[in-house]
């Protein structure tokens, strides 16, 4: 429920116009959403955690970011059709409610687009390359991974490649990536793993161990971890709601960045094992995709 109102906070705070610091009182949130007080005291604690508030002792909530820098972000999927339409065709073909090949004329009456918006939420998909198109004959989804069992077997994968990769006798860390990465990891700490789009969540996470394999200075390897990732995309999206643990996962990828910089590549390429384990093990408990 918390993450639920967090949003409808977010969306407030967009629309207020306070600046960096401002108080947010609780009583005002709950006014202001038609809800009780009890709902919004977990919301602004969660986003306390998430770095988007800061809570002060006896005094309550301030803000970390003004109104005017959460104004550029879009939270919620469903108020644009195409990025809703986006997440229902990707969420319908894992659940088997969507088969593999279909018409651009079949997905915009199916879900209520236009011509226009159906081809530009299937060329998205397209780019992404989760479907490739069927000469006179519309769409076919690419091969995605569509079972837990898939999905967990992805994980194994890359718990035998990465922590090799950072084995490799070529292995450099690339300062310049390294400091990129290590801000984007630092943002999703403060505030961007609530706040980013989905797809921008499976980016930014799925660059960032590509980055790291790519320092071995093997291609081949870095090829094998790219090509996982295109597949995992769709399952992966469906774990995104899960934002808090983004947290955890942020700090854990800050932490093996400390380890790889301080030249103990044996400590890391266990860290990066562990922590691909961990997560292997709570996305297929937690959810399976059908």
């Amino acid at each position: 429920m918390a993450p639920t109102i967090a949003m409808q906070v977010i969306d407030l705070l967009r629309r207020s116009e306070l600046d960096r610091g401002a108080h947010v009182r609780e009583q005002w949130v709950a006014n202001s959403l038609g809800t009780s007080r009890s709902p919004v005291r977990k919301a602004l604690a969660y986003l306390a955690e998430l770095g988007l508030l800061t809570r002060e002792p006896n005094r309550g909530y301030f803000l970390e970011r003004s109104a005017g820098e959460l104004g550029g972000v879009e939270l919620s999927a469903g108020e644009d059709v195409e990025e809703d339409a986006y997440f229902r065709i990707g969420d319908d073909h894992l659940t088997g409610r969507l088969e593999a090949n279909f018409t651009t004329a079949e997905i915009g009456r199916r879900y209520d687009l236009t011509t226009r918006q159906a081809e530009r939420v299937l060329a998205r998909m397209e780019r992404e390359d989760l479907l490739r198109r069927r000469p006179g004959r519309g769409w076919q989804f690419q091969h995605v991974l569509t079972t837990a069992e898939a999905h967990a077997q992805s994980y194994r994968f890359r718990m035998i490649v990465e922590p090799a990769a950072v084995l490799e006798p070529g292995f450099t860390v690339d300062a310049e990536s390294f400091a990129l990465h290590r801000k984007q990891q630092e943002q999703l700490l403060r505030g961007d793993a609530l706040l980013l789009p989905r797809g921008e969540l499976f980016r930014v996470n799925a660059e960032f161990h590509e980055m790291i394999v790519g320092c071995s200075g093997n291609a081949y390897l870095l090829e094998s971890v790219r090509r996982v990732n295109r597949v995992r995309r769709l399952i992966e999206y469906r774990h995104q709601s899960e934002r808090q643990r983004l947290v955890h996962q942020a700090e854990e990828h800050l932490r093996l960045l400390d380890l790889l910089e301080s030249g103990d590549l044996t400590a890391a390429s266990q860290f990066l094992h562990a922590h691909l384990d961990a997560v292997r093990i709570r996305k297929t408990r937690s959810r399976t995709p059908n």
